[in-house]
């Protein structure tokens, strides 16, 4: 964010001369815009989330013209690439309040948009929308309430909002606790990872649990169509196929999607 230099009237010489304040230690948003910081859980979560998407729209016709989706928090637009791929004539369009990120993401999709979750929103007119791609990014989250408001808004009647974070009560988390270990996902730094597995620190400021996160979207004005699990591509390689089999049962998957609708 730039700052506009105030004017000032001249200093008499005889006043003491204040001291510049010291810079700001960086805060979140200088932390998302290291295009190092991991923003998403994996290519397999992607590819579940685009075709349930796709599934929910149908396929483009002459009685069903292209649907207008926009994936929020796109980041480097690399999921949104895929879910284009899979969304077959749908339109895609990438936002993010990142200008670095859109920089990223314009080479692989076809439009992409500056917006923010506050501030002002979204620059779309309400109803616009016939589908929000909301990717790993409730979990980073100030104020997700006001967010999810603002989904609701640029979303049509009966509009789609399909929505992933990681799971708080995972397999994995679950016996963690038992042993008294802070839950994969969880962080307590945005400097380093304490008290748990892991190395890499991702700004995760909100956790859900299959419970949870569908008693938060309804509160929002959604109707909860589906939840389903997704693997995680962080577990270790000999752990993975338990992590796939977890997916069975979303309470217990890495990955949490949900599918609701403007109601």
């Amino acid at each position: 964010m730039t700052l506009s230099p105030h004017c000032s009237a001249a200093r008499n010489s005889a006043e003491p001369t204040v001291p510049s304040p010291a810079p700001s230690a960086p805060g979140l948003r200088d932390f998302y815009e290291d295009p190092a910081v991991p923003v998403a859980s994996g290519e397999a979560r992607t590819l579940r989330q685009a075709r349930m998407l796709a599934e929910a729209l149908g396929p483009v016709s002459a009685g069903r013209p292209a649907a207008t989706v926009l994936d929020v928090g796109c980041g480097d637009g690399s999921a949104a690439a895929i879910a284009a791929r899979e969304l077959n004539g749908h339109r895609v369009v990438g936002v993010d309040w990142s200008q670095g990120a859109l920089l990223r993401a314009a080479p692989r999709l076809s439009q992409v948009v500056r917006g923010e979750l506050t501030d002002g929103g979204l620059p779309f007119a309400s109803g616009s929308a016939d589908a929000v791609l909301f990717s790993e990014v409730v979990e980073h989250l100030v104020d997700p309430d006001s967010a999810l408001d603002e989904l609701h808004r640029v979303l049509r009647p009966g509009g789609h909002l399909m929505l992933s974070t990681p799971n708080l009560a995972a397999w994995y988390n679950r016996g963690l606790l038992l042993a008294g270990v802070q839950p994969v996902f969880s962080e307590v730094s945005l400097r380093h990872i304490h008290g748990r597995p892991g190395s890499q620190v991702v700004g995760h400021l909100r956790l859900y649990t299959a419970r949870a996160l569908r008693e938060f979207v309804a509160a929002c004005g959604f109707e909860v169509v589906k939840v389903a699990g997704a693997p995680f591509h962080g577990v270790p390689r000999p752990l993975r196929t338990l992590d796939r089999m977890a997916c069975r049962l979303p309470s217990l998957a890495s990955i949490l999607l949900v599918h609701a609708r403007k109601v």
